[in-house]
C-alpha cells in the first residue's frame, strides 16, 4: 500500500483530496495547522479523520522531517498556503515564508527520504497579466500581487529540484475551483461559495464592476481525479486544471439563484475600487493600493488551455457546471444550516 503525505488537509481541496485517496486505499497522513483549514472538512459520511490528522506547520522542519524519515512516503501532495489575496497583500513577509519557505522545506524533505513523487498546488493566477487565452502552460508569465508571485517562485523552486536532484514534480495550475467543502465564512470567501452564503441568508451578493468578467471553473471531483493521474509523470511538468469553459460572474449568479429557487434577489453592482473594502488596511496612506490593480482583479478573463492534461494524461473534467453547482449548493446550504 502505497504512503502519501497531504499537507493542507483540512482545507477545501486538501479534505477532499484526503478522502478520495484514502477510499481507493492509500495510507494516508495528514496535517494542517488549522489557519485556514476547518475541522468540518475532515468529517465524511463514512470516515473522520479529526482524531487522525496532524496539527502542524509545514515551515516546522523537524516535524517535517520527523514524519518524513519515519513514515517513508511514497507521494507528496503539497497544498498547504497562505491563497486569500487580500491576505498576502496585507501580510507578504507570511505569505512568502508560507508559500515559499513552507514549499522549501516540503522539497528538501522529499529529497532527503526519497519521495518517488511530489505533485504541488499551484495556480492559474500566475496568468495574472497574460492577455492572449486560451492560457497554455508555456505561456511566459510576469505576476505581480503577492499570492501569485510566491506561488510562480515556488514552482521555480520544484523546478530547480528536478533539475539539480532529477526528483519527479507536477505543478497543477488550478483554475477556479468549487464544489462541496467550498469555504463561504471567511471574510472575502471565493465568488461561488460567497454567493450561495448570500442567497442562503435571502441577501443580495454585492458583485463589482458590471459582471460581465468571465472566470475559468473546475469542480473539484475532476480536479481530484487528475491529481492521481499525474503520480505516475516523469521529470518536471506543469497542468493546467480547467474547464476550458469561461462562465462571466452574472452567468454565474443566474445559475445559482435558478437552483437555489433566489430568482427574485438581484445582485448590487459596486465599483472596482472597493473591491476589498473589507481589508481597510490595504487602502492606507501614504501608499494605498493602486485602483488600477483593484480594476484589473475584478475585470480579469480566465480561460485555460487543458489541452496538455489530456495529450498527457488522458484527463477531462466530467462534470457540467450545473451538475458541480448543484452538488455544491447542497452542502454549502446543508452546513450554513448548522451554523444558523
Amino acid at each position: 500500500m502505497s504512503k502519501i503525505f497531504i499537507s493542507g488537509a483540512a482545507g477545501f481541496i486538501g479534505s477532499q483530496l484526503s478522502y478520495y485517496l484514502f477510499k481507493k486505499g492509500y495510507h494516508v497522513t495528514l496535517l494542517d495547522n488549522f489557519s485556514y483549514g476547518v475541522e468540518d472538512n475532515l468529517i465524511f459520511p463514512d470516515c473522520d479523520f479529526r482524531g487522525k490528522i496532524i496539527r502542524g506547520d509545514i515551515r516546522d522542519k523537524n516535524l517535517i522531517d520527523e514524519l518524513f524519515k519515519k513514515n517513508k512516503f511514497d507521494y507528496v501532495y503539497h497544498i498547504a498556503a497562505i491563497t486569500p489575496l487580500p491576505d498576502c497583500q496585507i501580510n507578504p513577509i507570511e505569505a512568502v515564508d508560507v508559500n515559499i519557505t513552507g514549499t522549501l522545506t516540503i522539497l528538501e524533505a522529499s529529497r532527503t527520504y526519497g519521495v518517488k513523487k511530489l505533485v504541488f498546488a499551484s495556480t492559474s493566477a500566475v496568468y495574472e497579466n497574460n492577455e492572449k487565452f486560451p492560457l497554455f502552460e508555456e505561456n511566459p508569465v510576469r505576476p505581480n500581487l503577492i499570492y501569485p508571485s510566491t506561488k510562480y517562485a515556488a514552482e521555480q523552486f520544484c523546478y530547480d529540484y528536478v533539475k539539480n536532484y532529477d526528483m519527479n514534480i507536477t505543478c497543477l495550475r488550478f483554475a477556479n475551483v468549487y464544489g462541496p467543502h467550498i469555504d463561504c465564512l471567511r471574510k472575502q470567501p471565493p465568488v461561488v461559495g460567497y454567493i450561495i452564503r448570500e442567497l442562503f441568508y435571502d441577501r443580495s451578493p454585492i458583485l463589482h464592476s458590471t459582471g460581465n468578467q468571465s472566470r475559468d471553473f473546475v469542480y473539484v471531483e475532476d480536479l481530484i481525479s487528475l491529481c492521481e493521474m499525474v503520480l505516475n509523470g516523469k521529470g518536471f511538468d506543469i497542468v493546467n486544471v480547467s474547464s476550458g469553459i469561461s462562465v462571466s460572474i452574472n452567468e454565474l449568479m443566474l445559475m445559482i439563484s435558478k437552483l437555489m429557487n433566489r430568482e427574485e434577489i438581484n445582485a448590487i453592482y459596486k465599483g472596482e475600487a472597493f473591491f476589498w473594502k473589507k481589508y481597510p488596511e490595504l487602502y492606507k496612506k501614504p501608499y494605498p493600493i493602486k485602483n488600477e490593480v483593484l480594476v484589473h482583479e475584478v475585470k480579469k478573463y480566465t480561460n485555460l488551455s487543458n489541452k496538455h492534461a489530456f495529450e498527457r494524461y488522458g484527463w477531462k473534467p466530467q462534470t457540467s457546471m450545473e451538475e458541480g453547482l448543484k452538488r455544491t449548493i447542497s452542502f454549502v446550504c446543508e452546513m450554513l444550516e448548522k451554523h444558523c
